[in-house]
């Protein structure tokens, strides 16, 4: 059983995918996201998952990544923004690294843009976004080892991450 290097939880348009990726290239590790394991797994997006077979489905198969990931990926691993939701994920983050990437949600938007890919802000992602914040914030918050803001560009926030982990001994 392997470890990841770091595991990352926030909101939508924290950046945990692009961020992740430029972190894992400048630690010299793997990079993997739990929303890409469930769309190779069932062969659609996570969009076209929820439009078709609801959230519920969605939330079982991301709870299976999310705990097959954390057991085989010794990277940089992302996990869907929903993904704390779930008790047995908390239980089994409680174990890692968790990197809690903020961001407001005004930011979180402007990076998101349309709502499309995004079934549970579909309807009105301004107020999707906020009530995501409120329900999930305290718990990315709890859950995180490390709490590093992600405002700027996606490089300057790997760095600032980076930079994070190594005053906190956590870098890889």
């Amino acid at each position: 059983m392997t470890a990841p290097a770091v595991v990352l939880i926030g909101a939508p348009g924290s950046g945990k995918t692009t961020v992740g990726t430029l972190l894992a290239e400048r630690l010299g590790v793997g990079f993997r996201d739990t929303d890409q394991d469930v769309e190779h797994g069932c062969g659609m997006s996570v969009a076209e998952l929820v439009r078709l077979r609801g959230e519920a489905p969605f939330r079982e198969l991301e709870r299976i990544a999310v705990r097959t990931a954390l057991d085989e990926h010794d990277g940089v691993l992302a996990l869907g923004g929903g993904a704390v939701l779930d008790p047995s994920t908390q239980r089994l983050l409680a174990a890692h690294r968790v990197v809690h990437l903020s961001t407001d949600p005004a930011t979180a938007l402007a990076r998101i843009g349309g709502a499309a890919s995004r079934p549970l802000l579909a309807d009105d992602p301004e107020r999707g976004l906020r009530e995501l914040f409120r329900v999930r914030g305290p718990l990315y918050r709890r859950l995180a080892t490390l709490t590093v803001d992600s405002a700027g560009t996606p490089a300057q926030a790997a760095l600032r991450l980076a930079l994070a982990l190594e005053t906190t001994g956590a870098a890889t």
